[in-house]
């Protein structure tokens, strides 16, 4: 499976315009649709369309998606040029908007090339403790797998801040077989988890924006997130992911801001989500 099909995304008669059914399956535990998840269904559609690679992309979060609505994905090519095409990306779910990407696709063939971060030293996948989920049984969550690398599970949440603000962890998407833009999109969308574990505290919270920056695609199962919060203040976080393949090539990186939320708040936020259904 890809990560088109992962996500559920269709495309339609006309080119620049995709369909995203707002599904439990690519929605948070709140009830809406996952940032990740949009960014990604954002990324296959400007690929679909233009029919380029994505360099990067960044979402900006307008507002939120809930099941089962219908999220439309319409597509502007501002600029097509040799090898590079730089593109939007519009979600909306009727006339309100959800979601806007802005992002560069194309390619070029030029021999130099490396890599000057480095990949934390941390046990393999199956040598991890596995993360488990809270009552997560039908939405993304439900979709992922987890191994704790450096950092702390949830009854493991004591008050203690973190020394450095970084974690990380292993993910994988069992269903989807073919690593890519998209795929990474969903996976880099966790520095909300890092804010938690930078605290010490079961907080979390619902990002603002996400930007992924593609290096290189290789297959790999498991992606090492190695989250960095770079800071907290006035409500909010801010920080980023490394994503790593198991044999240490540096895939992309993704930057995000979050409104900072504790684990009651988000409790308050589906019963009002729940209620409302």
């Amino acid at each position: 499976m890809d990560a088109k099909t992962f996500l559920g995304l269709e495309s339609t008669h006309n080119p620049n315009r995709w369909i995203l059914p707002v599904t439990p399956g690519v929605s948070t535990r709140g009830n809406f649709l996952w940032g990740g998840c949009g960014l990604g269904a954002a990324i296959e559609a400007m690929e679909g369309t233009t029919g380029r690679p994505v360099i990067w992309a960044t979402a900006q979060y307008l507002s939120y998606a809930n099941p089962p609505s219908i999220m439309d994905i319409d597509v502007v090519v501002a600029n097509a040029g040799r090898s590079v095409t730089q593109a939007r990306a519009t979600g909306h779910v009727g006339d309100r908007e959800i979601l806007t990407v802005n992002a560069a696709l194309g390619a070029r063939d030029v021999a130099a090339q490396g890599a000057w971060e480095t990949m934390p030293d941390v046990p393999a996948p199956e040598d991890c403790e596995v993360r488990f989920a809270l009552d997560d049984t039908e939405g993304m969550m439900s979709r992922l797998d987890f191994r704790l690398a450096d950092a702390r599970n949830w009854d493991a949440i004591d008050g203690n801040p973190s020394p450095d603000g970084n974690c990380s962890m292993w993910a994988r998407m069992p269903d989807v077989l073919e690593m890519s833009g998209a795929a990474l999109a969903i996976l880099g969308d966790y520095v909300p988890f890092g804010l938690g574990q930078a605290l010490g505290k079961h907080a979390g919270g619902n990002s603002l924006d996400n930007t992924l920056r593609m290096v290189e695609i290789v297959q790999t199962d498991w992606v090492l997130l190695d989250i960095r919060v770079h800071a907290i203040a006035n409500g909010f976080g801010h920080g980023l992911v490394h994503l790593w393949a198991q044999d240490g090539t540096l895939l992309a990186t993704a930057s995000q801001s979050t409104i900072l939320r504790f684990h009651e708040d988000f409790e308050k936020r589906r019963k009002r989500s729940s209620t409302a259904d």
